[in-house]
């Protein structure tokens, strides 16, 4: 009854996560959704032998690092011969004709700008997802994969016991804009396209970051040994009614100039899509003539890409002015007349750092070449030279400034850094107040009602010097300010009193440390439990903690030198922060497999693989995804990974069930 009871939740959020993402027609909502996978969780918590790895719970990932495993490709995966003009797809079009000497159809396809992806499904559930890596051999990205929401976990309807698909994974717009404002607001290196931040997000080693992403994905190939139709475009259709998101935009066409009107069409129209592309992709429609046609070393000779043109336009560079941020770090902005590119009005654009300047030979004055084809942060690719000449308006040569433009101190730039930086983080203003939004930001103490326009007010009044200010703020001060009022005031303080509670690990990473993000301030709360062991760490110290490069630690060295910054954490410490573990973190926290590195794989009856990795890491063992010389043992369920295990068997890595390990732990607790 249970069984069934799951198993028929299951189909159910199979069938609402179809409608949502992939015919983006729900019919419930996202309450009842919710209610229903919550439902489901409880169950598959309660009868943990009912565990499926393709249930719809898996999709929201785990906050567990992993590494990828290569795996070898059945199919290569190679890549496409591109094309930049009509006139190459027609040469494209003939080499064709008179391969084959008889009649043929093309599918015209967009070609979307992600990552490729190749998807093994055996008996209609998912099995594997591989990115190209080298097109012999990618990563075995399966846990990250089955987050997203767009790509089935089963399929419906009768499918081959085992075949491949192929797609791309793509990251919409929108989630672009939105990652790169809050990756703006971290002053973090922005991404320069959804391709790249689809790419970085899909190799992230936290699932759970991977689900926050939304990531989507096309697909647009099908391999196998018994595939349902000998046309491509027969089986794109029965893949979509097996729950594959298929692009609308799909064209059979017969001639040269059906292919020329479908290119013309979206060369225009793709800008309405809410994800990128860069191109169209021509394939033979028939796979026996695909297969008469054959490959070259690289690439097949029966389909190519036409790639659209990045679109550019020549402006004038008016001036260049610098923007200081958070961390100190200062950009340099280009100011431009405005000019059209891709649908908006350009009038700026970021310069990034001295030595782009310094290699594009900037002139006030210059005629410059702006470019934003698929990147959304235009950029300038070169000077028109040629125009100087003719240009009386030319100014003299951009050179970097020496100093901040916001408080006139000495720029520094440290080894190895494009960046030049305000060192005076304590008096700098645009710092001060960036230090201020961080630290109030949800993901570090979340402190409710300041926002960048308050935080602007109170420091405008002289309320707020620095963020230890924050919890020395009183009500008749706040109230009496225009805009904020008793309500806000009350709603300020309350706020600042509940964050004393934030845990020791987000109260570092709201200090606001530079290359300190969340995931790094974790490790080092672990590994040096307070805020004085950190304070007094030497770089040997720090640099042996996991993850922690040569650059972090000399950033937290640098930090904890300041007078200044060991004032302000005395301060914090004495308004009562979280300045150490809290005791149930620490005694939690064994040393059981201390310096061991263990992989998992296969199903478990007793608990689930994200409970045994937490265990690993709460007693000292750090979890890897491939077997290596270096792995200490494999925890080894049901339905053991072949390749894993004949991987362990060649090195003689052992092999410790479930019961086993559970023992172990046990015993070094008693």
């Amino acid at each position: 009854m249970i069984k069934l009871q799951i198993e028929t939740l299951r189909r159910e959020l199979e069938q609402h996560n179809y409608n949502y993402y992939v015919l983006s027609a729900p019919t419930i909502s996202d309450i009842e959704f919710d209610q229903k996978l919550h439902q489901l969780q409880l169950l598959e918590e309660q009868y943990p032998e009912f565990f499926d790895p393709n249930s719809p719970t898996q999709r929201v990932g785990s906050d567990i690092a992993v590494g990828f495993e290569q795996v070898a490709h059945v199919y290569p995966m190679l890549s496409l011969g591109n094309t930049y003009s009509i006139e190459e797809v027609q040469d494209f079009y003939e080499r064709v004709r008179k391969g084959l000497n008889e009649d043929f159809e093309l599918v015209c396809e967009l070609k979307y700008d992600g990552t490729s992806i190749s998807l093994i499904y055996e008996k209609g559930a998912l099995l594997r997802a591989v990115t190209r890596g080298d097109g012999e051999k990618g990563d075995d990205v399966t846990a990250n994969v089955k987050t997203i929401r767009s790509i089935p976990l089963r399929l419906n309807g009768n499918c081959p016991d085992l075949f491949e698909i192929r797609g791309e994974i793509l990251m919409p717009w929108s989630v672009f804009d939105d990652l790169n404002k809050e990756r703006e607001d971290q002053e973090e290196q922005l991404f320069a396209n959804p391709r790249n931040a689809a790419s970085g997000t899909l190799k992230l080693q936290n699932s759970k970051q991977v689900a926050a992403r939304k990531l989507d994905a096309y697909f647009y190939y099908m391999l196998g040994e018994k595939l349902p139709s000998d046309l491509h475009s027969g089986n794109l259709m029965v893949a979509r009614s097996w729950g594959f998101k298929i692009s609308d935009a799909t064209k059979i066409c017969r001639s040269l100039s059906e292919v020329s009107d479908f290119i013309n069409f979206w060369d225009v129209e793709r800008k309405n899509l809410p994800v990128a592309t860069d191109g169209i992709v021509l394939k033979v429609n028939s796979l026996n003539q695909q297969k008469n046609l054959g490959y070259t070393a690289k690439s097949p000779r029966w389909a190519i890409a036409y790639k659209f043109q990045a679109e550019k336009a020549v402006t004038r560079l008016n001036s260049v002015s610098y923007q200081v941020g958070r961390t100190g770090a200062v950009t340099p902005v280009a100011n431009l007349d405005p000019v059209q590119l891709s649908g908006t009005t350009v009038k700026r654009a970021s310069l990034h750092n001295a030595d782009i300047i310094e290699a594009l030979d900037l002139h006030v004055g210059d005629m410059v070449f702006v470019e934003k084809g698929g990147e959304i942060i235009p950029k300038i690719t070169a000077v028109d030279k040629d125009a100087r000449e003719d240009n009386f308006l030319m100014g003299d040569k951009v050179q970097f400034i020496k100093k901040c433009p916001e408080c006139g101190a000495d720029l520094v730039r440290y080894e190895g850094e494009a960046a030049h930086y305000c060192p005076n983080e304590n008096a700098c203003p645009p710092q001060i107040k960036g230090k201020m939004e961080h630290f109030v930001s949800r993901k570090a103490m979340n402190i409710d009602g300041l926002g960048s326009e308050t935080i602007n007010l109170l420091y405008q009044n002289n309320l707020l010097r620095n963020i230890a200010d924050i919890y020395e703020l009183k009500i008749p001060d706040l109230s009496r300010l225009e805009r904020l009022g008793s309500k806000s005031a009350y709603n300020i303080k309350d706020g600042a009193e509940k964050s004393k509670e934030v845990p020791f690990e987000r109260v570092l990473f709201a200090l606001g440390i530079r290359f300190v993000g969340e995931t790094v301030a974790k490790k080092l709360a672990f590994a040096f439990k307070n805020i004085e062991a950190i304070k007094k760490a030497s770089l040997e110290q720090l640099v042996a903690v996991d993850e922690i490069g040569e650059r972090i630690a000399q950033s937290v060295i640098r930090y904890f030198s300041d007078e200044g910054n060991i004032e302000l954490v005395n301060r914090l410490k004495s308004f009562g922060l979280q300045m150490s573990l809290s005791e149930e973190k620490l005694q939690a926290r064994g040393e059981t497999l201390a310096g061991m590195s263990i992989v998992i794989s296969g199903t478990f009856a007793l608990h689930s693989r994200d409970e045994y990795k937490t265990m690993i890491e709460m007693n000292g063992g750090k979890n890897v995804g491939s077997v290596s010389a270096k792995t200490s043992f494999i925890l080894a369920g049901e339905n053991m990974g072949p390749e894993k295990l004949k991987k362990a068997e060649k090195l003689g890595v052992k092999l410790i069930d479930e019961n086993s390990f559970l023992s172990m732990i046990k015993e070094e607790k008693s």
